[in-house]
């Protein structure tokens, strides 16, 4: 790859979810040569980075798209020495926790393994790349809060367990290889692009829905499960902040309130003129194997060494997101309906 003009470059798996779509607009933003992974499907799923696409006529900001997986670690070693990223950041998952007990394998092998060929991929490649990975508040699982760096884990699901797996190996390859590499624990953070099978997305477009006399109810299972939830986009920030330190760190990243999924849903709802309880029912199908009662997150740490402080919390992340969806339904400007990478020619996806 030319070096002519050599920018940052930062390589991002996972780069088609929520979180990959934010973090790949803040670093074009600021200049990067952005890389990102995506696997081979028969359809298009690249509806929350199109417009990324757009701007990749300006000569100023650069984005490519790589088909490759977490599971391929020959393809991985073969894409970082072509590359050579600066940073590689690792979001890549099947990140549905109730979906981890019925696919526990699956998950296992993209959270846990797919993390550990990340790191070896950058090790047999002898790039010098700082690593991010996303590691989970799931990992806490059943200690008390507020939960912090130094807290015990002690996860209830497959997918805790996996994540887990991936932030030891993280820490593992950083003392054992001395490789430039963190974990940033977040506490669940959401926006108007989280996934409609995730439960603030499914609470929000369901009051667009109802609201818009499309659908009468919402069903979910436990609502006294308690969250600190926060705002994806100022999450991403964050995990470029932790890249930028002057060493390499596990860092929580968290509002410090706590929010119950009953307040999350009355709020919704009663942002949206709707009585919550003439419209939503219990289904015990959407209750976990095992439950997590309490996550609270403390982001003292973050806040000292890196000065990074959330400022959008549950109930105004509730109102934010109720209105992106009333909003998408009556067809105003939305991300997703930016064009399709149909429309684009097939050399921008990498080698």
């Amino acid at each position: 790859m030319s070096e002519q003009v050599r920018r940052r470059r930062a390589f991002i798996t996972g780069i088609t979810g929520q979180d990959g779509s934010y973090l790949a607009e803040l670093l074009l933003g600021k200049g990067y040569e952005v890389h990102g992974l995506i696997r081979r499907a028969s359809t298009f799923n690249t509806s929350r980075i199109d417009h990324l696409y757009q701007d990749a006529h300006d000569e100023d900001v650069r984005l490519v798209l790589h088909h490759g997986d977490v599971t391929d670690v020959g393809r991985l070693t073969y894409l970082f020495q072509w590359i050579e990223p600066d940073e590689v950041y690792n979001l890549a998952a099947q990140s549905h926790v109730r979906v981890s007990f019925v696919e526990p394998e699956h998950t296992s092998n993209v959270t846990g393994m797919g993390a550990l060929r990340v790191l070896e991929a950058l090790r047999m490649a002898e790039v010098p790349a700082r690593v991010y990975q996303a590691s989970s508040s799931e990992m806490f699982g059943a200690t008390h809060p507020p939960q912090h760096e130094e807290t015990a884990l002690h996860p209830r699901s497959p997918y805790g367990v996996s994540k887990v797996f991936a932030h030891w190996m993280t820490r593992n390859y950083r003392d054992g290889y001395g490789m430039w590499a963190v974990s940033g624990i977040l506490f669940n953070h959401e926006s108007p692009r989280r996934g409609e099978t995730f439960l603030t997305r499914k609470v929000t477009r369901a009051v667009a829905r109802i609201k818009a006399g499309l659908e009468e109810h919402i069903y979910l299972g436990n609502l006294d499960a308690v969250r600190d939830w926060g705002y994806a986009p100022e999450y991403v920030e964050g995990m470029w902040q932790m890249l930028q330190a002057d060493s390499p760190d596990d860092y929580v990243l968290a509002t410090g309130v706590a929010c119950s999924v009953r307040d999350f849903v009355t709020t919704a709802f009663d942002h949206a003129g709707l009585d919550w309880e003439k419209h939503v029912r219990y289904d015990d199908r959407y209750l976990r194997p095992t439950e997590v009662d309490e996550l609270i997150g403390d982001p003292g740490k973050a806040a000292r060494e890196l000065d990074w402080k959330a400022s959008v919390a549950g109930l105004d992340l509730a109102r934010l997101m109720v209105d992106a969806d009333i909003a998408r339904l009556a067809g105003g400007p939305d991300w997703v309906d930016q064009p399709s990478l149909v429309d684009w020619p097939v050399h921008p996806i990498g080698r």
